[in-house]
């Protein structure tokens, strides 16, 4: 397995936080209000691999249950989450796509339709660095996929990154630049046999 699904498989889904004197730790229960005040979501994002390269793109968000990561050339690679599933389509590899269950991934403590991280069993555990509130999670019947740090910052409360920790101790960052919410978003964006139909 590439890196790229093995990174976006382990963790899927970086802002660097901001510092604020003011800021405090947020509670589990409004970071779970906040997820699920999010319907849709547009950004761009960089992804800081573990060897130090850089990857952008666009990234997508309609809950529940959709995302999708477009990389920028020269990378050809989506992940879409849709129907209770992740597809990986990578191009530039020309290996055939890649699927997984939502379920099975962190990514469902984003995309579920009812979020309560007090009771996800994803939960590891929640921490403050002074600047942002990071909230573990892992998937305790399959550790081998390591986990995923996510980071909420306060004033207001703001998903600013995630980092994602695999089996081997590679670290991949995904920082949202900036994104706007409340937008339609179209079903085709999130119709991976769609993608997957273009390469045949």
């Amino acid at each position: 397995m590439s890196f790229l699904p093995r990174a976006l498989l382990a963790a899927c889904l970086t802002l660097i936080p901001v510092a604020s004197a003011a800021a405090e730790q947020l509670k589990l229960a409004e970071i779970s209000a906040y997820l699920n005040s999010l319907e849709t979501l547009k950004g761009t994002f960089r992804q800081i691999n573990d060897d130090g390269s850089v990857s952008t793109g666009q990234l997508y968000i309609r809950r529940p249950g959709r995302m999708r990561f477009e990389y920028d050339p020269p990378e050809q690679a989506l992940v879409i989450a849709a129907a209770s599933a992740v597809v990986i389509i990578d191009r530039k590899s020309n290996q055939p796509s890649e699927t997984y269950p939502l379920s099975r991934t962190p990514l469902s403590l984003l995309l579920g339709r009812d979020i309560d991280l007090t009771r996800a069993a994803m939960v590891r555990n929640a921490r403050f660095d002074g600047t942002a509130t990071i909230v573990t999670a892992e998937d305790p019947d399959n550790l081998e996929n390591g986990f995923l740090e996510m980071y909420f910052t306060d004033q207001p409360t703001r998903l600013e990154q995630w980092v994602i920790h695999d089996a081997s101790g590679a670290q991949t960052r995904v920082i949202l630049d900036a994104f706007e919410t409340g937008m339609e978003l179209p079903n085709s964006l999130f119709d991976a046999d769609r993608e997957k139909g273009r390469d045949r």
